[in-house]
């Protein structure tokens, strides 16, 4: 019934219309009830790619609430990586609007955890999401295929077109010649890709250290709020001294490389390390992350101070794309890309609070 279903939801979108409609009607029982079914008769041969996460993959479709959209959708999630559609990648089955073609993809939601909240996505930053999940896919199969088509929904309002932007990968299968052998073999492929994007986000891959330092002062202050936010988004305590060592690691070899001599301060001063050559010296802070884009991190008080008190005399180093081995014990940092900002401008970079600490008056 998985093509026929499939089909049948092209068939009414010839009869679209916004108003809840008898062809409508038969849309939305087949888009939140039948072809939803269908699909969870489906997930026992996803489990095998998505590990401890297996028993929770879910099956939800959406027709629209109130008026009937022109891209109804079905989509196949793990709730703890995608609690809503507008979170985390799933996979998600897309209708072209005249009805002739299927897309099934691997997309995102339109929002993005950041400063210790939700947020709506910009078009930029929706292609850089969507151009790292194929990161992902390309640094394990080396290739996109068979999800290479693009994605046209040919829909008039605003949603299908963000829909369109939200899609990391998409497979094309024209309604008049959708078969189960095909349709399930890329299905299964979806799931591989899905899953792979799942590991790398539990790993860190995607979230910059500001952002996994909100989620945790979000998590100590409002727990209820943060309960239920994707698995895998923080890191331990042993895993984030395992990065800051590996960070440490990378930027010492980085200076040798070039000729410096170093100390290191970290036990001691408000920076990491002093870089020393010519008779010349220079404070570097070292921030190392297992996100494979670092465009935010979190500083101190103090550690802001000499930065802002002896610019053009500081460094900042950050190490980013670290791998965490957890399989030994302790943890095993590795890898990691430097970039080493020398005689950095702090003041060129903009500053968030993400927490105040808020005190009591002292009493007179």
């Amino acid at each position: 019934m998985l093509v026929a279903n499939l089909q049948r939801v092209c068939e009414l979108q010839k009869a679209y219309s916004s108003e809840n409609t008898l062809p409508m009607q038969e849309r939305g029982v087949l888009i939140r009830s039948a072809l939803a079914q269908d699909l969870r008769d489906e997930l026992s041969s996803l489990a095998p790619a998505f590990g401890d996460l297996a028993n929770e993959l879910s099956v939800e479709g959406s027709d629209g609430i109130g008026r009937k959209t022109e891209a109804p959708w079905v989509r196949i999630y793990c709730p703890s990586m995608s609690p809503s559609a507008r979170e985390g990648f799933y996979i998600v089955i897309h209708f072209a609007a005249d009805g002739s073609a299927v897309f099934l993809t691997v997309g995102c939601g339109s929002t993005v955890w950041t400063g210790g909240d939700l947020k709506a996505i910009s078009d930029e930053e929706l292609t850089r999401r969507t151009a790292w999940a194929r990161s992902v896919v390309i640094n394990k199969w080396q290739s996109l295929e068979p999800f290479i088509d693009k994605i046209e929904l040919g829909a008039k309002a605003p949603l299908p077109k963000t829909f369109e932007k939200a899609t990391a990968l998409a497979r094309r299968f024209p309604a008049s010649s959708i078969t189960i052998e095909d349709f399930r073999f890329a299905f299964i492929m979806a799931g591989e890709r899905l899953a792979e994007i799942y590991r790398s986000q539990r790993s860190g891959r995607d979230i910059t250290p500001a952002d996994q330092a909100a989620s945790e002062i979000t998590a100590v202050l409002r727990p209820l709020r943060a309960s239920g936010r994707r698995q895998g988004f923080n890191l331990t305590g042993p895993e984030r001294k395992a990065v800051e060592l590996r960070a440490m690691d990378v930027a010492k070899e980085w200076l040798e490389a070039l000729g410096f001599a170093w100390r290191d301060q970290s036990a001691s001063d408000s920076f990491d390390l002093l870089a020393l050559k010519n008779g010349a010296s220079h404070k570097v802070e070292v921030k190392g992350t297992t996100s494979d884009n670092c465009d935010a991190i979190v500083m101190t008080k103090n550690e802001v101070e000499p930065h802002r008190r002896e610019k053009g005399a500081t460094a900042l180093a950050i190490v980013s794309s670290i791998r965490l081995d957890r399989s030994v014990e302790p943890v095993h940092a590795s890898g990691g890309s430097i970039e080493m900002l020398w005689e950095w401008d702090i003041d060129e970079w903009s500053s968030d609070a993400i927490a105040f600490q808020v005190k009591r008056p002292t009493k007179k």
